[in-house]
């Protein structure tokens, strides 16, 4: 220390801190072999029903990618990050193996005939005869089809799609043939960064409110302005099912297109300059055009230029025209929303949002469709005479939907549902769909006047999924069929109009899920699947949901797992809490209980059920709730709520015998992570905490975050308060920081989690930062997830277990190395 303080006189300003301890282990590592069988454990394929539930694609996936894979060509631009061979974002779901099975017989049909690379974007034509799909290789994305009826699977074409902002296809809803999105410029060579066009970087403010939430992989330089173009180069095309292909326009920047129900026009919005290096490319300027099947225009819906300054609130939008789409009952009529308040919720008028719509062949002026006293949500369609309108507000976070008529949106209107949006006991559920005689997705309407509803069944019991019916006429709900214990089961698809037969779901606490064929006719079930248990090393593993009381009333949650063969006898043990605040306007919701004693013992990586192999309880999803009601805003008191609810979930445990209060961790991600960090800093409940890809100083967020829609000047005491960067001086607890170095989620750059072990570092605490090459928010790779889970192993074993006891040293696996700093 001496050394370091006379280097510091030979310099003009230096920061004497602690000497932080650089790791030692710094390759990638192992957890103990329990732990890491949970890794490579066999998901649930994903399950596309073809429309007339005959046939059932599953899709399986691997739970994590390569270091490898995950160190592939990745672009940032705008807002997207995206594979520039394949044109895929890298959030998309890629698939390993594809086969098909048929409800009624149980046949499958293997597809082994595949090109190497990854299945992405499955779709069911609506006569349910094809299945397409892209197939992502290293290089390109091309476009498959297989023929369930044939049995004949075929590259439909070798084009190079574009899936970096739009969707790469889109089926016309007769089924005679594809939309699809090509690369236009793939085979070129991008544009690079020469040093003689170099020039600076200029932005200007001309003096009017700009808003803007912290937003990652935006535009920064002209050479990123000429990359996006040069990407989001996109040519339409019409690709029969025979391989023949049609041009559709001209080549343009679109970020969006869809084809009408009579397959005779499209919808297009086309990207246009300026470019903005404050927002991403869903805020540039777009032209909205519907053109004719080959591409010439027909109308002009909007030019909506640069949203920059939209104003402040989550239920704010752009002054004018927006939300276009195509009426799913009809052929050729596209409806779209107005504001009526210049963009603000916060302005007093009588109604919000104006619904307005236009048919072929365009000619005629737009009429108008609805008025809406709140924000415009979505509209379900069902056919000329039924549709479900849905409009919201932010204020009071509250949702209502009214059966219209199309024909006449604003007379005679009934009212189907209100609530809060978080208000998970009033939740009716979604309307099943079906296809119409265009081929268009459309509610299941029977006989004119019923529609089902398949719910989540939330109550005070625990949630119990049901199949109801709905009747217009009446407004009355009555269910059908409803999952009973020990069963969660809920339904997957609808086969017939009477409502007796349908595939579901099923699982319990000791049996995996797998799916089911019911039929209420005959009281029939039939298993269709039969998946092995994927965690034989945590087979009994115990659960129990249990209910508490905050001091101030509010009722919580939360689900207890215990290790398979502990007994209250054997005496407390130690405890790993993982949780994630929410907020609510009313403390009746914020109690609700939104979890089902009988769902499968999911033993994921991603959580802390991984160390109930090493003897530790775990608390899971304790609920958090912070609650502003009437005009008081949920953060106006976080920490105090927080930190309550923390003490009720701890007493709990306590009280029942189970924990021992001197070994209780606490753990969470994203703003979970942010809870953790200001649970150490308020209270001194947890003996250690673990934070994954954080946000700590809410003044680098100062536009907003969560749910809190005041900015930093309006609210500077509560971004302070509710900072634990502004508190690590009280942070008592060791604290492990994990980030992925290319977080490109709004608000927790990674730089978060670096300042905050400065912080702590500088201040003498005991923390370690362990920063994870190529990863995102969310971690993808193998070895960067295995090294987490040692991470959080060793971390336990060091802090939360006895000495001596569950402190096998775990085996090491020599990769590129993360980045770690320790400090003690």
């Amino acid at each position: 220390m001496l050394k370091k303080w006379l280097m510091c006189l030979l310099v003009s300003f230096c920061v004497i801190a602690p000497m932080a301890s650089q790791a030692t282990d710094t390759e990638y590592q192992m957890p103990s072999p329990a732990i890491a069988s949970v890794v490579d454990a066999k998901l649930l394929p994903t399950n596309v029903l073809s429309p007339d539930g005959a046939w059932m694609a599953l899709l399986d996936r691997s739970r994590v990618l390569s270091l490898k894979d995950l160190a592939k060509p990745e672009v940032g631009l705008a807002g997207i990050r995206f594979n520039p061979d394949t044109r895929i974002k890298t959030t998309t779901r890629l698939y390993d193996t594809l086969e098909f099975k048929h409800v009624q017989t149980g046949s499958i049909i293997p597809l082994n005939q595949l090109p190497e690379g990854k299945i992405a974007f499955p779709s069911w034509s609506s006569n349910s005869q094809y299945l397409a799909f892209v197939v992502a290789g290293d290089k390109v994305s091309t476009l498959w089809l297989y023929d369930v009826k044939t049995r004949k699977l075929q590259q439909l074409s070798e084009l190079a799609l574009n899936a970096f902002i739009t969707e790469p296809y889109e089926w016309l809803q007769d089924s005679s043939a594809i939309v699809a999105a090509v690369a236009s410029n793939h085979s070129k060579t991008p544009p690079e960064a020469e040093k003689a066009k170099l020039k600076p970087v200029i932005q200007e403010s001309k003096g009017e409110k700009a808003p803007v939430r912290t937003y990652q992989n935006l535009l920064q330089t002209p050479h990123d302005e000429a990359l996006f173009k040069f990407y989001g180069q996109t040519q339409l095309v019409k690709l029969t099912l025979d391989g023949r292909v049609q041009g559709i326009g001209p080549a343009l920047i679109i970020s969006d297109y869809a084809v009408s129900p009579d397959a005779t026009n499209l919808l297009i919005a086309m990207i246009d300059e300026p470019f903005s290096y404050q927002v991403p490319y869903k805020r540039f300027p777009t032209v909205w055009q519907i053109w004719g099947m080959r591409g010439h225009p027909l109308y002009e819906l909007a030019r909506v230029p640069l949203a920059e300054t939209i104003p402040q609130g989550f239920d704010s939008v752009q002054a004018g025209r927006r939300e276009f789409q195509w009426r799913a009952d009809k052929g050729a009529t596209v409806i779209w929303a107005e504001a009526q308040d210049g963009g603000s919720m916060k302005a007093q008028v009588p109604f919000h949002d104006y619904l307005y719509s236009i048919s072929a062949p365009f000619r005629r002026e737009p009429e108008l469709f609805a008025k809406m006293e709140w924000r415009f949500s979505h509209i379900d369609w069902a056919d000329d005479n039924v549709a479900l309108l849905s409009e919201w507000r932010f204020q009071d976070r509250h949702v209502r939907t009214h059966v219209i008529s199309p024909r006449n949106a604003d007379e005679n209107r009934v009212l189907f549902s209100e609530r809060s949006y978080n208000d998970s006991y009033k939740d009716p559920g979604s309307f099943v769909m079906t296809y119409n005689d265009l081929g268009s997705k459309v509610v299941k309407l029977v006989g004119g006047r019923y529609m089902y509803l398949v719910a989540d069944g939330a109550s005070a019991q625990g949630k119990q999924p049901y199949l109801a019916r709905y009747d217009i006429k009446t407004n009355d709900v009555n269910k059908v069929w409803q999952s009973e214990a020990p069963y969660y089961e809920r339904v997957v698809s609808v086969l017939d109009d009477e409502g007796m037969q349908f595939i579901t779901l099923r699982e319990s606490a000791t049996e995996q899920p797998n799916y089911f064929l019911r039929n209420l006719a005959d009281s029939s079930i039939t298993q269709l699947t039969r998946y092995d248990h994927p965690y034989p090393d945590f087979i009994g593993v115990t659960k129990e949901v249990i209910k508490y009381t905050r001091e101030d009333g509010t009722q919580l949650s939360g689900t207890l797992y215990l290790p398979a063969g502990y007994t209250k006898e054997k005496g407390p043990l130690p405890v790993l809490m993982w949780a994630y605040p929410l907020e609510f306007k009313d403390k009746a919701v914020a109690s609700q209980m939104r979890e089902s004693p009988y769902e499968f013992n999911y033993i994921g990586f991603w959580g802390p059920m991984p160390y109930l192999s090493k003897g530790i309880a775990v608390f899971d999803d304790p609920k958090m709730p912070i609650v502003g009601e009437g005009d008081s805003q949920p953060n106006d008191s976080f920490i105090p709520q927080l930190v309550s609810s923390a003490k009720a979930a701890v007493d709990t445990l306590v009280e029942r015998g189970i924990a021992d209060k001197n070994r209780i961790a606490i753990a969470g991600h994203s703003y979970g992570a942010f809870m953790v960090a200001n649970l150490l800093a308020h209270s001194d409940l947890f003996k250690t905490g673990i934070a994954r890809s954080g946000a700590y100083n809410r003044s680098l967020t100062p536009f907003g975050f969560q749910g809190e829609e005041r900015d930093f000047w309006q609210a500077q005491t509560i971004y302070s308060q509710m900072s634990p960067f502004f508190n690590a001086d009280k942070i008592d607890e060791p604290l492990l920081l994990i980030h992925g170095k290319e977080d490109p989620n709004s608000g927790t750059f990674p730089m978060q989690s670096e300042r905050m072990y400065a912080a702590l570092n500088g201040l003498g605490k005991t923390a370690r930062l362990v920063m994870l090459p190529e990863e995102g928010h969310g971690y993808k790779a193998r070895e960067s997830i295995m090294h987490v889970l040692w991470e959080q192993e060793r971390w336990l074993d060091k802090y939360l277990m006895p000495e001596g006891v569950n402190n096998d040293q775990p085996t090491k696996a020599v990769m590129e190395i993360p980045v770690i700093q320790n400090q003690e």
